[in-house]
């Protein structure tokens, strides 16, 4: 079983930034992934960045974020974190941490519980 906890999220204005957090415990030797997406009501969660947790740490993101946003992590805490910047109000969504898991049984995916994100003047 892996944990996750995210915090971060808030109220910011169009052209604000905010950085969230997610930190991973329990079964963490065999994460293979972590990321961030987003869902706003009446819609589908959609991927907004994902890395890699091996050597590396190749990194995929969402056209519509491209160039605002960036994710990073903290290997050695077991961290990710997605610094948002240049926010819009288009960006308003909740955002969940994703862990991609596997070992040589089986792979699970792991969410968090979700931070509200809100861009609005």
């Amino acid at each position: 079983q892996v944990q996750l906890v995210e915090s971060g999220g808030g109220l910011v204005q169009p052209g604000g930034s905010l950085r969230l957090s997610c930190a991973a415990s329990g079964s963490i030797f065999n994460i293979n992934s972590m990321g961030w997406y987003r869902q706003v009501p009446g819609k589908q969660r959609e991927l907004v960045a994902t890395i890699t947790i091996g050597s590396g740490g190749s990194t995929n993101y969402a056209d519509s974020v491209k160039g605002r946003f960036t994710i990073s992590r903290d290997t050695a805490r077991s961290t990710v974190y997605l610094q948002m910047n240049s926010l819009e109000p288009e960006d308003t969504a909740v955002y969940f941490c994703h862990v991609g898991w596997s070992d040589r049984y089986r792979s699970r995916d792991y969410w968090g519980q979700g931070t509200q994100v809100t861009v609005s003047s």
